[in-house]
């Protein structure tokens, strides 16, 4: 039998002893009035001794048991910290005191009585009543190692909630980050909408989908892999200015950065340019910043960044010269793939040269951007979806912010040349062997721009990448409170 087993089959002994005392341990709710961290802040000028005539009511997990006898002590845990609780046999009486001789730790219950701070100094719950609300059957991590290992963490989130409970603060600020986004921009007059996440075509990105099959009309459906297909449809409609914040899904690889499913909030604004989307960008960062944590000035990993504007701004060429000393203007196209060859950059079907620039800006010079910096003006081969820069046929409006190496959005100023946007899907299409990753022409979209659609900037952040600086979180892993993992045996078996 293993070890798990066999306390199993302890607890469960006690569960089936309660039971037949007449015990409900899993009973329907309980009147709770107080929460611990409430408690210590309000009688923390509580004397060593004395007792408050005020009765009160907690309810959590246990973390910690000490029974001496017809006394005890224990810890109770909830979302707001943890207090300590008293129980007395001849105070509650023996029925309730059988209950507590049948707690173990993780047993979640609730305890009413009066606070009071011990000899020791610590503030306290003298239990008048005692209930048992979840018998716990399985043991929790052990108290003088915890959960420490990262798999078993983000495997078994509820674990490593109990055990370090000074992570539910990241996701606490995780929510007011969010909250703080969507503030920001109501505030600027962009309206929140919902756009499919099921999708018979895929597009607004480079990326392989997820695909299913819709039984119903027998049909093959997608993931979303973006919002801005339909949130440009909305724009062509009327609006002037929309935003989403959401799930999309893309079936790549999966690392500190990447999670299959992510979080991304995407916005467009009617009459405005990729400029108007940088500074909009310096804007929502500041403002979250400022009104999450305080401060523009954050510490990611040990080096300090300074979110305040303006941002740097390079252009991809200019910051593969900034950083390699190499310099594509002056090369060849032999000189630039002979660069790449050097580097040990794959290159995957034809050369292009727009392709190639993106490849070594991605190699060599992605992980060097440690400040706020805004990349500016792609070659036209990256995207199919984005103006030509004004007075060039081969580069594009298009930006990238990146902070501490990682690409923390996208923003365009977007293509409304119907003729030239089917023009562009066609030719993106020669560019690529993965035709998993080539969006396909969505003839729909291209009838939706024929009637119209207004010159605008889109902007496209990850959420979960802005997480990972505001709460200085080393993985998309930390962030997310189930991350995507293999199965459990297939991860035994690897």
């Amino acid at each position: 039998m293993e070890p798990r087993d066999e306390y199993f089959q302890q607890r469960k002994k006690k569960l089936d002893e309660l039971r037949e005392k007449g015990v409900e341990p899993y009973p329907y709710t309980y009147d709770r009035t107080d929460t611990a961290a409430d408690l210590l802040l309000q009688y923390q000028k509580l004397d060593k001794g004395e007792k408050d005539k005020k009765t009160v009511s907690v309810a959590g997990r246990i973390m910690t048991l000490r029974p001496m006898g017809k006394a005890g002590f224990s810890h109770v845990q909830d979302q707001t910290g943890k207090i300590q609780v008293y129980v007395r046999e001849d105070v509650i009486g023996k029925d309730q005191y059988f209950i507590f001789q049948k707690l173990d730790l993780g047993d979640i219950i609730g305890v009413k009585g009066h606070v009071f701070r011990t000899k020791m100094g610590e503030l306290s719950i003298w239990a008048e009543e005692l209930t048992l609300l979840a018998k716990s059957l399985r043991p929790l991590p052990e108290k003088w190692h915890g959960l420490k290992d990262t798999e078993l963490r983000y495997r078994y989130r509820y674990l490593d909630l109990i055990a370090n409970p000074e992570i539910k603060k990241v996701f606490e600020t995780r929510s007011k980050i969010i909250d703080a986004v969507r503030d920001f921009l109501k505030s600027k007059g962009f309206l929140e909408v919902d756009t499919p996440v099921l999708q018979p075509l895929y597009g607004g990105a480079s990326a392989r989908p997820f695909k299913t099959f819709l039984h119903d009309l027998k049909m093959d459906v997608y993931m979303r892999i973006s919002d801005e297909l339909y949130l440009k449809r909305l724009m062509i409609g009327g609006f002037e200015k929309v935003f989403e914040i959401g799930k999309d899904f893309r079936n790549e690889s999966i690392d500190r950065s990447h999670n299959p499913e992510f979080n991304m909030m995407e916005c467009y604004w009617a009459y405005a340019d990729y400029h108007d989307m940088m500074e909009l960008t310096e804007d929502l960062f500041v403002h979250v910043a400022k009104k999450v944590l305080g401060t523009t000035t954050i510490t990611y990993q040990g080096q300090k960044v300074e979110l305040k504007k303006p941002w740097k701004r390079l252009t991809m060429k200019d910051a593969i010269t900034l950083h390699t000393k190499i310099d594509i203007d002056k090369l060849d196209d032999e000189e630039l793939q002979e660069v790449l060859r050097n580097h040990n950059i794959e290159y995957e079907g034809d050369y292009n040269r727009g392709v190639a620039m993106g490849l070594l800006f991605e190699e060599l010079v992605e992980d060097k951007l440690i400040q706020p910096v805004f990349i500016i003006d792609h070659p036209k081969e990256s995207t199919p979806l984005c103006k030509l820069k004004r007075g060039s046929k081969e580069l594009i409006e298009r930006f990238e912010p990146y902070i501490m190496g990682m690409e923390i959005g996208n923003a365009y100023s977007e293509l409304n040349d119907p003729l030239l946007q089917r023009t562009f899907f066609e030719q993106q299409a020669d560019l690529r062997t993965n035709k998993d990753e080539i969006q396909p022409v969505d003839e729909d979209f291209l009838k939706a721009v024929e009637y119209g659609m207004p010159p605008m900037g889109g902007l496209g952040i990850g959420m979960d990448r802005m997480i990972m600086l505001l709460t200085d979180s080393p993985s998309i892993r930390d962030v997310l409170l189930f991350p995507f993992m293999k199965p459990e045996d297939s991860a035994e078996k690897g």
